[in-house]
């Protein structure tokens, strides 16, 4: 596995850019696990509790499914994050040796459509099967269409997460790869990692499966504001034989963040800012500095 830097704090001083520069925009939050920017209405759609998830499908559906996602779809997300984001990924090398059993890969949620596009070029021949938002299959259509790019929509209850833990476990028995955005929420061209959960580690825990991690970090790209994407994929990391799955889910969340802090810190771009509201004697301070 390609080494991370020794000494993080001053790869940050020396690469962080702008103290004097002003960032293409600044976005203001309050909390970390909830606040989002992706600028999308959400529709807050609910799956049903019965929601059928892996159903059935004809080989009609499933040549149509290989064409769209390999021949149609796979060309041209690399050419859009290529062109658009110069977008590069390093240490693919790590997945060598995996490809043909399952695994989890977790990165981080910077982008809008690019999100969705950069998995597919990691884990390469590998089809994707990434966790989405239920408004994703809100209508007929276009739920279609995310079923066969690979699209997984989260449960809504608990009676169906008892669906959706089972194709979680049938998508491990069968070798696959899920991707999965433990930050939940989209902050777009943002430098750090946030704070995350530990609930979606359960997977690899319970089914006893290897987890690798992205990191997309922005550098300064020539002739263009927008910065570069350069991602890093790091792993893997390995449930412990000796520990509950309770205490895996803990070790292997910490291991992807702690790896995936180190690798922001390559970052030495800051096209997007983004600064905690806080209120000091009932006045926001936010509010005064976007006067």
């Amino acid at each position: 596995m390609k080494s991370l830097p020794k000494h993080p704090e001053k790869s940050l001083k020396k690469n962080i850019k702008n103290a004097d520069e002003k960032p293409y925009k600044v976005n203001y939050y309050s909390d970390e696990l909830n606040d989002d920017f992706a600028d999308i209405v959400n529709e807050h759609t609910k799956l049903p509790d019965d929601y059928e998830y892996g159903k059935k499908r004809g080989a009609l559906w499933k040549t149509n499914s290989f064409i769209l996602y390999y021949g149609i779809a796979y060309p041209i997300v690399t050419v859009y994050n290529k062109l658009v984001h110069g977008e590069k990924i390093k240490n693919r090398k790590v997945l060598k040796g995996y490809r043909k059993e399952g695994f989890f890969l977790y990165g981080n949620h910077t982008m809008k459509a690019a999100d969705a596009f950069t998995p597919p070029r990691i884990i390469y021949p590998k089809k994707m099967n990434i966790l989405v938002n239920p408004d994703a299959v809100a209508k007929p259509v276009v739920s279609d269409l995310v079923e066969k790019f690979g699209g997984i929509p989260v449960a809504s209850s608990l009676k169906s997460m008892r669906n959706f833990s089972g194709k979680m476990k049938k998508l491990s028995k069968e070798n696959k790869a899920v991707v999965i955005y433990p930050e939940a929420h989209i902050w777009p061209y943002y430098t750090g990692i946030r704070p995350f959960k530990d609930a979606s580690f359960k997977y690899p825990a319970e089914e006893n499966k290897p987890v690798f991690c992205f990191t997309r970090v922005f550098k300064k790209r020539a002739f263009r504001k927008r910065p570069k994407a350069v991602v890093y994929v790091d792993g893997p990391f390995f449930p412990k034989p000796e520990y509950t799955v309770r205490e895996n889910q803990k070790y292997l969340r910490d291991c992807v963040y702690e790896t995936m802090k180190r690798r922001a810190k390559q970052s030495n771009e800051e096209y997007v800012k983004y600064v905690k509201e806080r209120t000091d004697d009932g006045d926001n301070v936010s509010d005064s500095a976007k006067d």
